[in-house]
């Protein structure tokens, strides 16, 4: 199966008891995908899906969130897919294990915790972001990447202090997800 036919399919299961906003992403999702071809990659000027993960320590009640070298904002970590990349979870993970510098991270059960579209400078145009939920081992210690300018432990109180709607909307929904593993 073909990364293009994963997000498909991925996509076609996602959201059971999504909201509204949720299921019109969705939609929107599919449809540049089934316009696109190319839609899983950065040459596609129309815009491209890509995959991120927030990488969670459920035992102690903390997400742990990059400060991007371009953007200079608090972000989950993610990017782009790669022509090795199989899947949109396999993507996800590969990048949070890549900007966070920690081994053994597992992503959550159930595929992705939310959808967020959000514009970028052209070529490019929109990224389609897949968002999934890591979790971190007990004990994990991160390593900070080239990607990065910085690397930090968050409550999930503290988040909204220093990250945009965004990534509060997924640190809420990756809690929302997570039931009764939370603090």
């Amino acid at each position: 199966m073909s990364l293009h036919d994963d997000a498909v399919l991925v996509l076609k299961n996602y959201g059971a008891g999504a909201d509204a906003v949720q299921q019109e992403l969705r939609l929107a999702y599919l449809d540049h995908l089934a316009l696109h071809p190319d839609g899983m990659w950065k040459a596609c000027g129309a815009g491209h899906l890509t995959a991120s993960a927030l990488v969670v320590d459920p035992e102690r009640g903390k997400v742990l969130l990059t400060l991007h070298r371009k953007l200079r904002m608090w972000l989950q970590m993610g990017g782009h897919c790669e022509p090795g990349d199989t899947s949109l979870a396999g993507a996800a993970l590969r990048e949070a294990a890549e900007e966070s510098g920690i081994a053994g991270l597992t992503l959550l059960a159930g595929g992705p915790v939310t959808l967020d579209r959000h514009p970028i400078p052209a070529p490019c145009n929109w990224h389609l972001d897949v968002q999934y939920a890591a979790l971190a081992p007990s004990g994990a210690t991160e390593r900070i990447s080239d990607e990065s300018l910085d690397l930090r432990w968050f409550t999930y109180d503290e988040v909204s202090e220093v990250a945009d709607s965004s990534v509060v909307r997924l640190v809420e929904r990756t809690r929302a997800a997570l039931g009764g593993v939370v603090r």
